[in-house]
């Protein structure tokens, strides 16, 4: 019985390892199995060290390597021992580092070495040691934030040691009270927990605001920073800590006042309106007003770091009453800032003096006030025309800062706009190209609330003469969002713009652009200079100006835009002027705005986007989007040419749709461009192509490999083109380039002879499914009965079949899924360039000596680029064939809002002689790599996971997104 039972027992163990060995071959490189764990190797290499010196370089070449998270507990342990152990102070510094970014492991529970790190500090004497074991224990404290007793021991431990001799510890310490101490919570002096025996029961931010006054700056400054840690937790400050941070602001440590400007500002925006006492007299005056008087103060601090900060902060203080605001701007002290006595307050003083009028003197007892000593500022001497001193500062940073703090207050006051004005517009003036570059973007930000006065005029328009383009253009986009007051400034304007375009013949599109506002905003005073600006004269004719040239067009953009607000402007036209609008208008239709022209028979009225503006039209416009896309998912009921022909129509409609709605334009042509593939791939798998012998239809197999390629690169147009997909869009992509690799692999196998390369493709196409699965986990179950999906139920058997086998597999099923539903995309954009310069329409070639190099100007728009320094390049196609890419510098793009960017680079070209002028191509690339698709999920696998077939080998391509811009150049042979 006993022999028969242990059988038994047997057999059952036999059929669970047969069960049980297919489950755990699969991960058995993810498990390491075979490998030595990490904390084996450790204590090898530590018990083969002699010396501390070999220990330490041990530790340090430990330290590069990775660990995983099931090793990491194993490794501490080893750690620990040895630290316990261990004699040289260097060693177990570096053992106690070790142990904070083991901590920082994922996966890894830290709350298990709390203990022995708690106990590591209570044993250790050296400071050094003590201070990096307390940043150790703050880490695990970070880490486990839902641990209320863990957190708890650390800040007992935390105020245990505050009374340290050594500044590191002390300042260890209060970090771990700023970061995990909470307000509610009462807390001994002497760090042995809660109760009445122990000590006096004392909140953390009372303990943290002793060391406000600690002898060393670097603990003031740690103490501060601790107070700012526990408010950006949430948790409100007491308001008594204002007069401390206060006494701060005078400290003799730069670092401890820069720390305690923030930390009244603080207290500033939580007690705006709470009333504080000014020193030595019976005044009050509002928190935020006190405290706008004391960091106004310290804009003319000692250290350029804290005037830098000081006069950041001081932008950010929304609630000051005007008056102080005012003060900022004035270096003497207004007198409704300053205290004064009552006549009676007079009276009674001179009554108790004594002192009576002996009436020689006329008035001579009329109340007179004397500024002496006991006179009372509401608000520091030194804060007088803080703004004055920031904006005068010898430092540039500060001079910014300044700036960028007018800006804020302006913003929000227009009284203070108006009087900042001519402090901003002197400071167009200053010597630092970035101080004048950031003066104009501000007085651009406040236009609304001002209006130029002539003098003020002038002195902004003399910074059009700045050889720096980003300035003149920043001055252009300034004069079109300015208002100025009288006719003369229009033509002032206008004269010193047309004096720039004839210096700088490439700002014309700015300049351009610039008028166009100016006469918008101003057809009052643009009507009177009518007939001066166009040469009209109402008797004589006058010569018909040349429409080639620049500053012509200049003077015909702001006239038209400003008749468009005009009505009684188009009488005083001549006959060309009407000639010249229309070609104008058809030629230049961004600049030149549609006009009713009384008399004509032709109206310029609204084109149809115009017309087709409004919300009501974008949402008809989403609205047949949707319709259409549900309209392509019912082709599967469909034959084959009807099928065919609802695609086409749709991605006609879709285009077109895009054309007329740019609100939509993204979308509409992400759907449409999506369809195509759908359409490509319907074609590439007709009927006939399949049921004939591959050598009757080699042209339709050439046919079909090229739509396979085509297909291809759509959809990495559709990955890299469009932002603002979500992660079912981009599981779309990835599902029909899957399709065509798999077309791919169908139409090799029937073609290519040899089994060798078709071995080899068919196990790439099976790691690509298999990359597949891993990064779109989460959108299978929206991918159901589509070609993924049934790829994945026949996996087993694909993995086993042989190649003809797996080709035919892939070929049927192929052929039998269906389209798979795309998803409405909400915000898409795409990205576009639009190349400026070169025009490409001059005739002149550009010659230059053979062998040498010319210079050629680029500069184009960018819109919805993701990253435009790594991934825009510019390339240049000779008549010969030969392409040249070039990488533009960093410092070449700008960003003049939103979304859009600016390259503004030079190209060099260089060629052998030529016979006769021709020209090159000159095109703006996208680069990608498939790689970064994929770098998110990547992210996520850990060393521990080598068994896992990688991923598809990362594709890197370019992908053009301008128009090509034709330029004719002429290399001369050279003299000899």
């Amino acid at each position: 019985m006993a022999a028969h039972l242990k059988r038994r027992v047997y057999e059952e163990f036999s059929k669970t390892q047969v069960v049980q060995i297919p489950h755990e071959e699969a991960p058995a490189k993810k498990l390491r199995l075979s490998k030595p764990s990490k904390s084996a190797a450790l204590h090898v290499d530590l018990c083969k060290a002699t010396n501390s010196t070999d220990a330490l370089q041990y530790l340090l070449h430990f330290a590069r390597k990775p660990v995983e998270a099931e090793s990491v507990e194993g490794v501490i342990r080893i750690l620990l021992e040895h630290y316990y152990k261990e004699t040289d102070i260097s060693v177990r510094l570096k053992i106690a580092s070790l142990l904070g970014l083991l901590s920082k492991t994922q996966g890894f529970g830290p709350d298990c070495i709390v203990d022995d790190a708690i106990n590591a500090l209570g044993n250790e004497k050296s400071h050094q040691v003590l201070a990096q074991l307390l940043d150790t224990l703050l880490v695990i404290g970070t880490q486990l934030p839902e641990s209320p007793t863990i957190r708890q021991r650390l800040i007992e431990v935390a105020c245990k040691h505050l009374s340290d001799t050594y500044f590191g510890v002390r300042n260890k310490c209060l970090q771990l009270l700023g970061c995990l101490g909470l307000v509610d919570a009462p807390l001994n002096k002497d760090g042995e927990g809660p109760g009445p025996l122990t000590g006096v029961v004392r909140d953390v931010q009372s303990i943290i605001s002793d060391y406000f006054g600690d002898q060393d700056p670097r603990v003031r400054t740690a103490a501060i920073k601790a107070m700012l840690q526990l408010h950006e937790r949430g948790m409100k400050i007491h308001q008594i800590i204002y007069e401390q941070a206060c006494r701060l602001l005078s400290d003799d440590y730069e670092q401890v006042r820069s720390a305690a400007v923030q930390m009244v500002w603080v207290l500033s925006q939580l007690y705006p309106e709470s009333i504080v006492p000014i020193p030595s007299s019976n005044e009050e005056i509002r928190l935020v007003d006190d405290a706008f008087g004391k960091i106004s103060h310290m804009v003319s601090d000692g250290s350029w770091m804290v005037r830098v900060q000081a006069a950041k902060t001081l932008g950010s203080m929304l609630q000051v009453s005007p008056h102080f605001l005012e003060q900022t701007l004035d270096k003497k002290l207004m007198s409704d800032l300053r205290r004064k006595r009552t006549a009676h307050e007079r009276a009674k003083e001179l009554f108790a003096s004594g002192e009576f009028s002996s009436g020689r003197k006329w008035a001579d007892d009329a109340p007179k006030e004397k500024l002496d000593s006991n006179t009372v500022y509401l608000i520091a001497s030194g804060a007088c025309g803080a703004f004055v001193h920031g904006l005068e500062d010898e430092m540039f940073e500060v001079r910014i800062a300044a700036v960028e703090a007018l800006c804020q207050l302006a913003r929000s006051s227009a009284s203070f706009a108006e009087k900042c004005l001519d402090f901003l517009v002197d400071m167009f003036n200053d010597e630092i190209e970035e101080v004048r570059l950031q003066s104009i973007h501000v007085l651009r930000e406040i236009s609304t609330h001002i209006t130029l006065r002539e003098d003020q005029l002038d002195t902004v328009l003399a910074v059009l003469e700045d050889k720096s383009r980003d300035i003149r253009e920043a001055l252009h986009e300034l004069l079109c969002f300015t208002n100025v007051s009288t006719k003369e400034c229009i033509q002032l304007a206008l004269l010193e713009l047309l004096k720039n375009l004839n210096k700088y013949p490439t700002d014309r599109n700015s300049v351009w652009k610039c008028l166009k506002f100016v006469g918008s905003r101003h057809p009052t005073l643009v009507l009177p200079l009518v007939s001066e600006l166009l040469s009209t004269h109402p008797y004589f004719d006058t010569p018909e100006p040349d429409m080639d040239d620049p500053a012509y067009i200049a003077v015909l953009v702001l006239v038209f835009n400003a008749a468009k607000s005009c009505p009684t402007m188009p009488a005083l036209f001549s006959d060309h002027t009407f000639r010249h609008y229309a070609y104008l208008r058809d030629s230049l239709s961004h600049l030149v705005p549609p006009l009713r022209l009384p008399g004509r028979k032709q109206v310029c009225g609204l084109d149809p986007v115009d017309s087709g503006s409004g919300s009501g039209s974008v949402e008809s416009a989403q609205l047949f989007l949707q319709q259409s896309l549900n309209r392509v998912s019912t082709i599967q009921n469909l034959e084959a040419p009807g099928a065919q022909d609802l695609l086409d129509f749709t991605i006609r409609d879709l285009l077109r749709l895009g054309e007329l709605q740019t609100e939509l334009a993204g979308a509409a042509d992400f759907c449409a461009t999506y369809l195509r593939c759908q359409l490509l791939l319907m074609k590439a798998l007709q009927e006939k192509l399949w049921n004939m012998a591959v050598p009757l239809c080699l042209k339709q197999n050439v046919t079909a490999t090229a739509a396979a390629q085509q297909i291809l690169e759509e959809t990495y147009k559709l990955e890299f083109l469009y932002s603002g997909l979500d992660s079912r869009q981009v599981a779309t992509i990835h599902h029909v380039r899957l399709q065509a690799k798999a077309l791919q692999l169908v139409l090799t196998a029937r073609t290519r002879q040899g089994l060798d390369p078709l071995l080899s493709s068919c196990e790439k196409f099976l790691q690509d499914v298999d990359s597949f699965q891993r990064l779109f986990l989460t959108e299978l179950p929206h991918l159901q009965d589509s070609f993924v999906d049934k790829l994945l139920e026949l996996m087993p058997r694909l993995s086993s079949s042989k190649p003809a086998e797996l080709v035919k597999i892939l070929q049927t099923t192929l052929r039998q899924s269906g389209l798979l539903q795309l998803k409405l995309p909400q915000q898409i954009h795409r990205a576009t360039a639009t190349i400026i310069e070169p025009t490409g329409e001059s005739d002149n070639p550009l010659r230059f000596t053979s062998g040498l190099v010319v210079a050629l100007d680029i500069d184009a728009t960018l819109e919805h680029v993701q990253d435009p320094q790594s991934s825009v390049k510019v390339q240049v196609l000779y008549p010969d064939g030969q392409s040249h890419v070039i990488h533009p510098k960093p410092g070449d793009f700008r960003k003049p809002g939103p979304d859009r960017h600016r390259l503004i680079t030079q190209v060099y070209l260089s060629h052998t002689a030529w016979t006769e002028p021709s020209q090159i191509e000159v095109r703006l690339l996208l680069a990608y790599s498939s790689s970064s698709s994929s770098s998110a999920a990547k992210e996520g696998w850990s060393d521990s996971v080598d068994g896992v077939p990688p991923p598809e080998a990362a594709v890197e391509g370019t992908i053009q997104f301008s128009k090509p811009v034709k330029v004719f150049i002429m290399p001369k042979p050279a003299r000899r």
